[in-house]
Formats: C-alpha cells, sequence, structure tokens
C-alpha cells in the first residue's frame, strides 16, 4: 500500500502529462498548480497512471538482492507505506518506525524489467540458499502451530472407535460452529490421499486420527501435498512451502502463502496466547541441583587446598560443574514447561519457542533457570555463576556481574556492522567476475557431508545439507548392501 500523498509526488510528471492529454491544462506550471489543490480530477489520473505501473521498494542496508523488490501500488489514505508480512524476512523489516524508499522506474524497459526480474511474487527463495525466504514468522507461525498442535490424551483415554467420525473438511467446520468439536479434539477424518501417491500423507489406511484444527490447516495447500498430520512449526512450514512449489509451480504458491498468512492471522489472534509472569515455571529439581553443584565444589576446594590438584585444574573443573548443572537445570525447566506443571492447556512460553515464533532454549533458560555463568572484561569467566533467574530476580552482585555483557553486547554491536560491510565489500570485488558456465566440472573428488551439530543438539540436519548436491559415488544401503540408495553423480533432490 502506497500512500495517495506520496504517489501524487512520485507519480508528478505523469500525472501533468496525461492533465495535457485530456486538455484540463495547456502549461506545466497550471498543471502543477492543479495538482497542488488536489482536485477530484487529480487523484482519478492518479489512479489511471498508478494502475499496472510496478515501483521499486528499497530497505537500507541494502545487503542483498532482495533488499530491493518491485510492486503494484495499491493507493492507500494515511502516512505511512504498508508491506505484506512475508516480505518482511528478505528485507529484515518490521513496524517499528523503519524507513523505506520508493522509486519509479520510468521506461518501459525498466518498468519490464521490474515486472519480470524483481516483483516480489516472482522472488520467494532465497538466492544465498534456495530456501523459501517468504516463510512466515511470529504471529502465523504461531497461530499455524497452535492449530496444528498435539492433542492432550483424555484422562480415561478414548478409545479409537468413540472418536466421531467426519467425511470432509465442510462437517467439520459445521461441527466447529456449533461447538460440538473444539480445535485440538481428536477425530477421525476420512483419508483424502487413500490410494494415491502424496508428499505427506498415508495411501494405505482409509480412516486416519487427526485433529479438527489440522483438518482446517490442510484446506489451504494443494491437494497433491497430502494429508499434513503433524504440529506445524516454522521449520515444517518452510518444508511444506518448498514441498508446494515443487507440486503447485510459483503461481499457486504465492496465492497459497496468501491463504497461510490469513490463516495464521485469524488462529494467533483466536487463540490469544499471552505470557504472564506465572507462565515462568521454576522447575522444583532447581535448588536440589544447586546444592548438589555447591557439594562437588566444597570437594574440588579441599582437593585443591590439600594440594592434589593446581589452581588451573580447580578453575576448570568448577566452570565444568556450574555448566552442567546449568544444563540440567535447562532440561529439567523445559520438561516442566512441556506439561505445563500439570495443566490441561500448552503453556504460551514454551509455545512461541517449540514452534519457532519468538525465542530461544537460551533465552527461556534465563527467564526461569539460572542465568549462568558470566565473562569478565577480559574475556576471562567468572567463576561464580549467576544462580538466579529474571523471574525470581537478581541480587545486587548479581545484577553487577551481569552488567559487562550487556555493554558488551551494544559495543559489539555499533563495531561489528563496520567489519561485516566492509568484509562484504571484499567478497564481491573478489568475486564479482566469477560466472559460473558449466553444468559439470568433470572433478572427481569429494567432500564428505555430515549434519551440524551444537553440543548435543542437531542444528542443521543432513537432508537440509545434502539437497541440491550431487553425489561423488554410488551410496548403498548400510544394511542391505545390494541396495543402491543414490548413483554416482545423480542429483539428490
Amino acid at each position: 500500500g502506497l500512500p495517495k500523498k506520496m504517489a501524487l509526488v512520485l507519480f508528478e510528471p505523469f500525472i501533468i502529462r496525461r492533465l495535457k492529454d485530456l486538455g484540463y491544462v495547456h502549461t506545466v506550471r497550471s498543471a502543477k498548480k492543479m495538482i497542488e489543490r488536489q482536485t477530484p480530477e487529480v487523484w482519478d489520473i492518479l489512479d489511471e497512471v498508478t494502475r499496472g505501473h510496478p515501483v521499486l521498494l528499497n530497505r537500507a542496508p541494502t545487503l542483498h538482492r532482495l533488499s530491493i523488490q518491485a510492486f503494484e501500488p495499491q493507493l492507500i489514505e494515511g502516512e505511512a507505506i504498508r508491506i505484506h508480512p512475508l516480505v518482511c524476512t528478505a528485507y529484515n523489516a518490521d513496524f517499528d518506525g523503519d524507513q523505506m524508499a520508493v522509486h519509479v522506474p520510468l521506461s518501459v524497459e525498466a518498468q519490464m524489467e521490474a515486472r519480470m526480474l524483481m516483483l516480489a511474487p516472482n522472488n520467494i527463495f532465497s538466492p544465498s540458499s534456495g530456501k523459501p525466504i517468504t516463510t512466515p514468522s511470529q504471529d502465523i507461525t504461531l497461530g499455524c502451530y497452535y492449530l496444528t498442535q498435539n492433542p492432550r490424551r483424555a484422562a480415561g483415554g478414548d478409545s479409537e472407535a468413540r472418536l466421531p467420525l467426519f467425511a470432509d473438511a465442510v462437517e467439520v467446520e459445521f461441527a466447529m460452529a456449533e461447538g460440538s468439536v473444539k480445535t485440538h479434539d481428536r477425530i477421525r477424518f476420512k483419508n483424502p490421499d487413500f490410494g494415491r501417491d502424496t508428499i505427506y500423507g498415508d495411501k494405505t489406511v482409509r480412516v486416519i486420527e487427526t485433529t479438527a484444527g489440522r483438518v482446517l490447516f490442510n484446506q489451504i495447500w494443494p491437494k497433491d501435498i497430502g494429508f499434513f498430520n503433524r504440529a506445524a512449526g516454522k521449520k515444517q512450514l518452510s518444508d511444506i512451502i518448498w514441498r508446494c512449489y515443487q507440486v503447485a509451480g510459483q503461481e499457486g504458491t504465492v496465492e497459497t502463502l496468501d491463504k497461510l498468512k490469513e490463516l495464521g492471522f485469524r488462529e494467533a489472534t483466536k487463540a490469544g496466547v499471552s505470557i504472564g509472569i506465572s507462565d515462568m515455571i521454576i522447575p522444583k529439581e532447581k535448588q536440589i541441583e544447586l546444592d548438589n553443584a555447591y557439594k562437588q565444589i566444597r570437594t574440588v576446594e579441599q582437593q585443591y587446598r590439600k594440594g592434589i590438584i593446581t589452581d588451573g585444574e580447580r578453575y576448570n573443573k568448577i566452570i565444568d560443574i556450574w555448566t552442567h548443572a546449568g544444563d540440567e537445570i535447562s532440561n529439567v525447566m523445559f520438561r516442566t514447561l512441556e506439561h505445563n506443571d500439570g495443566r490441561k492447556e500448552l503453556n504460551p512460553v514454551y509455545l512461541m519457542v517449540d514452534s519457532g515464533a519468538r525465542g530461544n532454549r537460551q533465552q527461556v533458560r534465563q527467564l526461569a533457570g539460572m542465568r549462568g555463568l558470566m565473562a569478565k572484561p577480559s574475556g576471562e569467566i567468572i567463576e561464580r555463576p549467576i544462580t538466579s533467574n529474571f523471574r525470581e530476580g537478581l541480587s545486587v552482585l548479581e545484577y553487577f556481574i551481569s552488567t559487562h555483557g550487556a555493554r558488551k553486547g551494544l559495543a559489539d554491536t555499533a563495531l561489528k556492522t563496520a567489519d561485516s560491510g566492509y568484509l562484504t565489500r571484499k567478497l564481491v570485488d573478489a568475486a564479482q567476475d566469477v560466472i559460473i558456465n558449466a553444468d559439470d566440472c568433470g572433478t572427481v573428488n569429494g567432500i564428505t557431508v555430515r549434519s551440524i551439530y551444537e553440543g548435543d543438539e542437531e542444528v542443521v540436519d543432513l537432508a537440509q545439507r545434502i539437497i541440491g548436491r550431487v553425489s561423488c559415488q554410488t551410496i548403498v544401503d548400510p544394511v542391505d548392501k545390494k541396495k543402491k540408495l543414490v548413483k554416482a553423480n545423480q542429483l539428490i533432490d
């Protein structure tokens, strides 16, 4: 959406020409005066000249290709530019007062180029990884996850035979409208994928067990994808969008993304998820873990005093003890949040983190677990960690210890921006004249690709790392050696 007042200034030359063509004015000066008076004729002509004329929208800093995209302007009242929520990821934009620049392509060639190459619906994949960049975030992710979340089993344990059976989505919607079925109620549903090959569906069974919410969620996707019968967080949504593109092509995917936006916002609003201080549940086991850590530290201190270990060994052992204690408290806390301390509904903090809508494990650990170890200005780790969390509140000493990290974070943000910008320029300068024009360079060398782990957590799985690569050798099944999984020189897709 482009404010009318902005469009009036941007398209002024076009409006002047049209006013002269229609005989309203004879000189540029009188045309400008007419535009200043904002007569009804001017607004009609503005509507006419903006129709089908793409404009370029740019957000500084322009760090990659998708920081400038073309849009069809929709004239709106008001003072602010409005953009589609799904292009925010590419722009790295949010709605806290960001400024954006609008440019008008003048020549027919420039307009054609903007329409063919730069139009937002034509740029739904990231140039760096090939993954969808128009993936939903925050509210939309939360709404979809809430709609498709796993149902809680009833205490009596509903037998499958007692669950209501529905033939199609219309019946489910009727039942939800009259209140006999709720979003997360388990139901039996006639399998739409029975007897046909789809990406996510099960073609072997006639009736599937699912929830009413998941039936609604599956309504927006092309039928060839199949029935997605799992909780859909950020990662899953990205995968479904990629599959949707393979099945429905670009136009179908863009239409589906719009439906996804509507569905996500609507369901997030209906869910009414909000955070209160009581949702940050501190696990009962926290004190036991702390007492255990203090006990181990006393043993280490005794060993040091007796001269069994050096000061360096003592320091390393203490850091290890606290790191382990922090991880244990974090794990216990997440288990407590997952089951919401025995309450029936899902914990909103857990909901936000698990869906990928906002926040991460580290942040939640500081809210309800313990803040953990801090570093001195020199970079050395302070032996005594912050055992409190933000829910309990920090003591004066703990607050004082934590200020260094906060200050360093702000200083780094200011300094690192310049370094990364300079590095980008050097890389572009070095690689700008490299053109890949051969399908196969003919090399026989290969690389070994594995999943990427951070500690015990898998950050990037193997499937993500090998998609789009070509196998160097024939890969066989580790159990059945005769079964070939991938032939040599085969593209993995």
